[in-house]
Formats: structure tokens, C-alpha cells, sequence
């Protein structure tokens, strides 16, 4: 899990594509994100890497791999 709560953009979607990158959590793995604008960030760095990003609830996520 990236616990990336209290941090603002672009903070969150550079976890996210930091451990994509290096393969850190087996996938599906959540994402915890409070700042509003982290969701359409974390989405395109996860599109971008062949995963996607859904809601589950108010600041939580979690990437897929793409289906």
C-alpha cells in the first residue's frame, strides 16, 4: 500500500509512479490520497503504465492491472 495522505500533487501520483516503476507491491495494491486533485494524476500515471486506478472510497484506491 503507498500512504501518500496529507501530501499535494504531483506527491502522490510520483509514489505511484515510483513503485510501478520498480515493481515495489504486487498488484492489485490500494493507494491512500486526500488531496482532491491526486486521483486525475494517479489515473494517468497508472493508464500510462498499462494499470488502471479505481475508486473504492473517499481517498482510497487501488491499481489493477489493465483488463
Amino acid at each position: 500500500m503507498i500512504d501518500a495522505r496529507g501530501l499535494r500533487c504531483p506527491w502522490p501520483a510520483l509514489r505511484l509512479a515510483r513503485a510501478l516503476r520498480q515493481g515495489e507491491h504486487p498488484e492489485p495494491f490500494e493507494v491512500l490520497a486526500d488531496d482532491p486533485n491526486a486521483e486525475r494524476e494517479m489515473r494517468a500515471v497508472a493508464e500510462a503504465a498499462g494499470r488502471r486506478l479505481i475508486r473504492l472510497a473517499d481517498a482510497r484506491f487501488e491499481v489493477r492491472p489493465a483488463a
